[in-house]
């Protein structure tokens, strides 16, 4: 019976994941701050901060064959404790896998890690690099993870990893920043650029994390539904107009209101709406073995349901 061990499993894909491993004869151990809402008969729940000592202590205790690494934050307080979580919390698994015999490590990295740049290649394959984005922490720290899982890979190649580059989760019910984009009365646009969305599934992801247990292949995959929906598409499917305005007047417009705290986002997330990574999935479908179920249109389609737009 293979062991698992999960961190972030009280998140929204965290959930999706441990009822998909519900019956599938695994030995599941779930961990996190607080427990998930619905842990599944069977499994266990064993309380982990990944920013300080508990996931030497509790992988050393538990053995796992594999550990799947979900723990992010994508919204934080400060950057600090976001970097306490994403970097400094994915090192301390690294290095307990490493020392604890884990065979293979499992980790939801995001197609913000190649970073919102103008020469981006739309769209971008698993060889183009990763450069993330040092004014965008959430981008900034999914770069330093691949580059310490690179590292790991150099110096420890017997050490499985399977790396993936996800786009946005959604899933009925499933709200964050991205959505919140959607529920205002008209949806915020720059001229001259389109803002290209991919979606993927939570129950698909789910299942594509299952399958990395064991079945799926090691290595790195992006993971997105077939095709991508722009700022126009996203507006056509909402009935919303689009408030269309230059990138230097609302750069101007933040660099004025965010140092007096009129607005949370700086000038710099102009780029956030610029250059959005579009993600090819040609290795998840064809290397790794996975078709996602839902094309990025239809995903969108079923949180518009659910959200009631």
């Amino acid at each position: 019976m293979t062991k698992v061990l999960v961190t972030g499993a009280a998140g929204a894909v965290g959930s999706a994941l441990l009822a998909e491993l519900a019956g599938k004869g695994m030995e599941v151990v779930a961990t996190d701050l607080r427990p998930p809402a619905d842990l599944p008969e069977g499994m266990r729940f064993v309380a982990l901060d990944v920013g300080g000592s508990d996931p030497d202590r509790v992988i050393g205790a538990e053995r796992p064959e594999v550990v799947i690494h979900l723990a992010s934050i994508v919204t934080p307080t400060t950057r600090e404790v976001a970097h306490r979580v994403d970097v400094i919390g994915s090192r301390n698994i690294l290095d307990a896998c490493l020392a604890h015999g884990v065979r293979r490590l499992v980790v939801t990295s995001s197609g913000a890690a190649y970073g919102y740049y103008a020469d981006n290649p739309v769209p971008l394959r698993e060889s183009d690099p990763v450069r993330g984005n040092p004014e965008f922490a959430y981008s900034d720290h999914k770069r330093q993870v691949e580059e310490m899982l690179a590292e790991a890979r150099g110096t420890r190649p017997e050490f499985e990893q399977v790396v993936f580059r996800v786009g946005t989760v959604l899933g009925a019910g499933l709200e964050n920043q991205i959505t919140a984009l959607f529920h205002k009365p008209r949806l915020l646009a720059l001229s001259g650029s389109e803002s290209p969305f991919v979606f993927i599934w939570t129950r698909d992801l789910a299942r594509i994390l299952a399958r990395a247990i064991a079945e799926g292949p090691v290595g790195i995959y992006n993971v997105a539904g077939d095709g991508a929906l722009g700022v126009s598409d996203l507006a056509r499917a909402l009935g919303k107009p689009v408030l269309r305005l230059s990138p230097w007047a609302i750069r101007a417009a933040l660099a004025v209101a965010h140092p007096l705290g009129l607005s949370r986002y700086g000038p710099e997330q102009v780029r956030f709406l610029q250059y959005r990574p579009v993600l090819d999935n040609t290795a998840l479908k064809e290397r790794f073995g996975y078709v996602p179920e839902l094309t990025s249109a239809e995903v969108f389609d079923l949180w518009r349901k659910a959200a009631g737009l």
